[in-house]
């Protein structure tokens, strides 16, 4: 199929390219073409899904540079700088016959898109980045997203919320936004906008001047977004990846970031100066959640790959893989006494199980999925898919406490110790918030601006 593609492209398409190419590169700018900014974007939103890490059509994959540029399976040269004709991708993009032509499910590649890649191409496709075998997302400028809907057409599961130091206000993630709402009577304070389509996880620094946010699209970007607390700016962006982050966790100290996400992958980040400083990549599938230990020396990972781990922070050496669960893992937090391990997962149970070994010492089963997981104190908090919050005792891992109310899955939950409240968020779109003194509901309302609060 190869050698018939190539006859094709010297015979009937490329007298066609050659033309409409060369009407294109009259329009292109002086200026030198960037590869991080100009051609990454491109591979991202129209390459990646097909040629990624995760999915590999025809053995070529473009989720770093170095990898833009090697043969696929036909072995012809993908990119080769200063030859349209022998560069294999663009011929792809180019060529007329859909059975053909790259993207091959997805719409043709714009005039100006063409023009740019072919353009770079003819410049000597150069490289304009520190590491050609980075992963694109980290070298593209961070993208502005587009505005929220003013008002919302319909609710959004409620995959991520957090109080506010004060515990007055609950964020919750939106549709490319944070909302931030009133405790007392569910009414809409702010938006902060920029965000990335969807929202995972949510914190607050130490001094709670900044929020951290976690989240992405699927498939193509995933992020760590710190906005300042009171101003709703954007500050910094960290953890850039390929496909969505699904959790961030401060260590204790609060001067360290961990990000964790769809690529397998979590992060370490000082947040003094942005740099990386650790990547611990032992999982083979997602990595749905993450958590420090009391002091700050040890990380322990939940996977879509079954198992839970504990790593040691300063050398990423593995220290201990659990695999009780026999279903994707989702959440883990570590037992204050920093013997033991939670973890919770598509099994509808939360496991826990010693560090020092891997063994399980006991389980408690649920009536759905279990979800993340939230320690705070003496308790620890579970969002499941039987609609209810569990509060459990971390020294008797007995449940204090049962939170229903929700019409749908629990998918994320914050308790606030000061002001003894347990919020959470549910599929429908719901947010419950409930006195944790006697579990009764104070409050409930939908978390979409523009759609009216519950009763």
């Amino acid at each position: 199929m190869h050698s018939e593609l190539k006859i094709m492209n010297k015979s009937g398409i490329q007298l066609v390219a050659g033309i409409l190419l060369g009407t294109l590169c009259l329009s292109l700018q002086a200026e030198e073409v960037s590869f991080k900014s100009g051609i990454a974007p491109i591979l991202i939103d129209n390459c990646l899904a097909c040629h990624g890490p995760k999915k590999a059509e025809g053995g070529y994959r473009v989720d770093s540079y170095e990898r833009f540029l090697t043969a696929g399976d036909s072995e012809a040269a993908a990119i080769t700088a200063g030859n349209l004709e022998e560069s294999e991708s663009l011929q792809r993009i180019i060529a007329e016959d859909d059975c053909f032509r790259m993207p091959l499910e997805g719409d043709p590649l714009s005039v100006d898109q063409i023009a740019l890649i072919t353009q770079w191409i003819k410049e000597g496709a150069k490289y304009d980045a520190d590491d050609p075998q980075a992963v694109l997302a980290s070298i593209v400028p961070a993208p502005t997203y587009p505005d929220p809907p003013e008002t919302y057409p319909r609710s959004v599961p409620v995959t991520a919320v957090a109080f506010n130091p004060a515990g007055s206000q609950l964020v919750a993630g939106g549709y490319y936004e944070l909302t931030i709402w009133n405790v007392a009577d569910g009414s809409l304070v702010r938006r902060i906008k920029n965000m990335a389509q969807r929202t995972f996880a949510i914190r607050f620094s130490n001094d709670g001047k900044t929020i951290i946010a976690g989240g992405g699209s699927p498939g193509q970007i995933g992020e760590a977004r710190l906005f300042d607390a009171e101003t709703g700016e954007l500050q910094q962006v960290l953890g850039t990846t390929s496909d969505v982050v699904l959790d961030v966790q401060l260590n204790p100290s609060g001067d360290k970031l961990a990000v964790a996400g769809a690529d397998g992958a979590v992060q370490i980040f000082n947040l003094s100066d942005a740099k990386a400083v650790r990547t611990i990549t032992s999982h083979s599938d997602w990595v749905m959640a993450v958590a420090w230990n009391a002091d700050g020396t040890q990380i322990a990972s939940a996977s879509r790959d079954k198992t839970a781990k504990v790593f040691d922070v300063e050398t990423g050496e593995l220290l201990v893989t659990y695999g009780g669960h026999s279903q994707p893992v989702q959440g883990v937090v570590f037992h204050p006494n920093d013997e033991l391990v939670y973890s919770s997962g598509k099994d509808n149970k939360i496991h826990w199980w010693n560090k020092a070994d891997g063994k399980k010492s006991g389980e408690l089963a649920l009536g759905g999925e279990v979800f993340k997981l939230q320690q705070t104190g003496a308790f620890i908090f579970a969002a499941s898919a039987d609609k209810s919050v569990r509060q459990l005792d971390a020294a008797s891992q007995k449940e204090v406490r049962k939170y229903a109310g929700h019409g749908d899955w629990a998918l994320s939950s914050a308790h606030h110790s000061d002001t003894k409240r347990v919020a959470s968020g549910g599929f429908n779109g719901d947010i419950q918030i409930w006195n944790a003194e006697d579990g009764k509901s104070l409050i409930s309302f939908v978390a979409a601006p523009g759609i009216s609060k519950k009763e």
